[in-house]
C-alpha cells in the first residue's frame, strides 16, 4: 500500500480510511494489551498516534519497538478519544523497519542516545547525526528549507536572476585574509620557487587558491551585464572564533544591481527581509509558535536581564509590521552619546566615538530602546569599510564616509551589510594602490570600471544569522545541519 504523509493525513481529516504511514517512533507507552506509539516521519512537527491492539495484533508486535525505531503502519483512521490530537490510527498491522534499542538493552550499552528527555544543545551537536529527529531541529530544518525557498521566489518575482558563484576563487573578496587554501601540492615537500617561498604555480590550478568568502565580486560580473542578480551559497571564513555567532562554513545572499544607488539598496532590502520573514509566518505557523513556547520556557528560568526583549512571535511582527528608521552613522553616534545608558556607564563599551565599529549593544539600543523599530544606519566611515564601497563626495578631511548601509534588528544587531559599489576605474584604482591589494587578482574587477560601468550596489545577509533570528536560537551551530568551527568538522 503507498504511504501518506503524516502532514497529508492530518491536512485533511478525514476518518474511516485506510491508510499507511511510515516514520519513528518518538515515544511509546501501553495499558492493558493496548499500546500507543507517538510516530513522526518529519513532514509536521505534529506526530500521529497509532493504537495497537496487543492482543489481536500480538504482544510480539511492538517486542523491539522503543524511540528512534522506524515503524510502517497500516491502519484505519479514527477520531481520537484522547487528548491533543483529533485523528489516530488503529493499527491492523505493524512492520519494524529498523530497530532502535535503549542502553540498558543494547549491546555493551551503546544504546540509541536520543531518548524521550531534555538534551543539552551541546550533548545534541554531538550527535548531530540524530538530532535532526528531534521536535526542535526537525523544526529548524523546516524553517531553513521554507526561507530558502521564500528567497528564491522573492528575487524570481522581482525579475533577478541567479547566479552560481565559485567556491574555489584566487581572490579575497573583503581584504580580511582568513581563508581556506585549496591545493594539491604535496603538504610535507612542497616545491619551492628561487625565493624558497611556495611554489603555486605548479598547483592544480597554477596559482594559489581559496575557499571563497564572498560571491559578491562574481556578482557583480553579472550585474553588469544582466542587470539584477544574486548568488545564494556556501562561503567560508579561517577564523578561529568560537563565538555563538560564527562558523567556518555557511551560506550566503547576496544581490547585486546595476543601476542601483544607495536608497535603492535600502529599499529592497527592507522590502525582501519582511518578503521572507512574513512567507515564514504564513507558511510555518505551527512550527513558530513550538518555537515560541520554547523561547518563552527558557526565557522562565533565566535571570531577568538574560531574557529576550521580545517574545518570538512579537519580534517577528515587530520586523514585519514596522518600517524600517533610516539614519546616518554620524546621527546615530551623537544619538549614544546623549543617551543615558552611555550617561551611566551602562554600555559595555562605553567609549563611543566617531569613526568607531558599532558593537551589537550600540546596534541593539538603537532598535529596542530608541527607536523601538529595526534601522538602517547608512554612511559608515570608510575606514572601517571595505575597499569596493562608493565614497561621498566632499566632506571633510578626517570625516570621509563610504555609501555604505547595515540593517539592524531586535535581539542580534547587524542583520544585512551593504553598500553602494564604487563605479569609478581611477578612485578604485587609487583605493586598491593605497591599501596594497594584490592588482593581480583584482584585474578583471577593475576591468568592469574600465569598460560600460555604471553605478550599481548590493548587500550580503547569512542565511544562519536570519535563521537563529526567525527560529529563537541563540547559537548559529544550530541552525545548520552539520556545523564547521574550530576544532570540529565532523559529520
Amino acid at each position: 500500500m503507498k504511504r501518506t504523509k503524516i502532514a497529508d493525513i492530518l491536512k485533511s481529516g478525514t476518518i474511516d480510511t485506510t491508510v499507511n504511514v511510515k516514520g519513528w517512533v518518538r515515544t511509546k507507552r501501553g495499558s492493558k494489551g493496548i499500546a500507543f506509539v507517538q510516530l513522526n516521519d518529519g513532514s509536521t512537527i505534529h506526530d500521529i498516534q497509532i493504537v495497537v491492539n496487543l492482543e489481536s495484533l500480538g504482544e510480539e508486535t511492538l517486542k523491539n519497538t522503543h524511540t528512534g525505531a522506524c515503524l510502517s503502519v497500516i491502519g484505519t483512521l479514527i477520531s481520537s478519544q484522547g487528548a491533543g490530537q483529533s485523528i489516530e490510527i488503529q493499527a491492523s498491522s505493524v512492520t519494524v523497519l529498523g530497530e532502535s534499542l535503549p542502553s540498558d538493552i543494547a549491546p555493551e550499552g551503546k544504546g540509541y542516545p536520543m531518548q524521550p528527555k531534555a538534551h543539552s544543545m551541546e550533548f545534541l551537536r554531538e550527535n548531530a547525526h540524530f538530532r535532526p529527529r528531534t521536535k526542535t531541529f526537525s523544526t529548524v530544518l523546516r524553517l531553513r528549507h521554507g526561507l530558502a525557498f521564500a528567497i528564491h521566489k522573492f528575487f524570481h518575482e522581482k525579475g533577478f536572476y541567479y547566479l552560481h558563484s565559485p567556491i574555489i576563487t584566487a581572490s579575497d573578496a573583503e581584504g580580511a585574509g582568513e581563508m581556506f587554501r585549496v591545493t594539491t601540492l604535496d603538504a610535507i615537500n612542497p616545491p619551492l620557487n628561487e625565493h624558497k617561498e611556495v611554489d603555486f604555480t605548479q598547483d592544480f590550478f597554477g596559482q594559489q587558491a581559496n575557499l571563497t568568502v564572498s560571491g559578491q565580486l562574481e556578482g557583480e560580473i553579472a550585474a553588469m551585464a544582466m542587470g539584477e542578480i544574486y548568488t545564494f551559497g556556501p562561503t567560508f571564513r579561517a577564523e578561529n572564533s568560537n563565538t555563538a555567532r560564527h562558523l567556518a562554513e555557511f551560506w550566503m545572499i547576496e544581490p547585486e544591481m546595476a543601476f542601483y544607488e544607495l536608497e535603492d539598496n535600502m529599499e529592497l532590502a527592507q522590502e525582501f527581509i519582511q518578503y521572507v520573514i512574513k512567507f515564514a509566518m504564513d507558511n510555518y505557523a505551527d512550527d513558530l509558535k513550538f518555537l515560541d513556547e520554547r523561547q518563552t520556557k527558557e526565557d522562565s528560568q533565566k535571570k531577568a536581564e538574560e531574557r529576550n526583549e521580545f517574545a518570538l512571535l512579537e519580534k517577528l511582527k515587530f520586523v514585519v509590521e514596522n518600517d524600517f528608521k533610516r539614519i546616518s552613522y554620524t546621527e546615530a553616534i551623537d544619538i549614544l552619546l546623549q543617551s543615558n545608558h552611555h550617561k551611566k556607564g551602562k554600555f559595555q563599551y562605553n567609549e563611543i566615538k566617531w569613526g568607531m565599529d558599532l558593537q551589537s549593544e550600540h546596534e541593539r539600543y538603537l532598535v529596542e530602546k530608541h527607536f523601538k523599530q529595526p534601522v538602517i544606519l547608512y554612511n559608515y566611515p570608510k575606514n572601517i569599510k571595505s575597499f569596493y564601497m562608493k565614497q561621498n563626495e566632499n566632506e571633510e578631511v578626517g570625516k570621509e564616509t563610504v555609501r555604505a548601509m547595515d540593517v539592524l534588528f531586535p535581539g542580534i544587531g547587524e542583520m544585512i551589510g551593504g553598500s553602494q559599489r564604487e563605479e569609478s576605474y581611477e578612485k578604485l584604482l587609487k583605493v586598491v594602490t593605497d591599501k596594497k591589494m594584490p592588482l593581480e587578482s583584482l584585474w578583471w574587477y577593475l576591468d568592469l570600471r574600465k569598460f560600460g560601468t555604471a553605478p550599481h550596489a548590493g548587500f550580503g545577509l547569512g542565511f544562519e544569522r536570519l535563521l537563529m533570528f526567525v527560529a529563537g536560537m541563540a547559537n548559529i551551530r544550530d541552525v545548520i545541519p552539520f556545523p564547521r568551527y574550530p576544532k570540529s568538522a565532523k559529520f
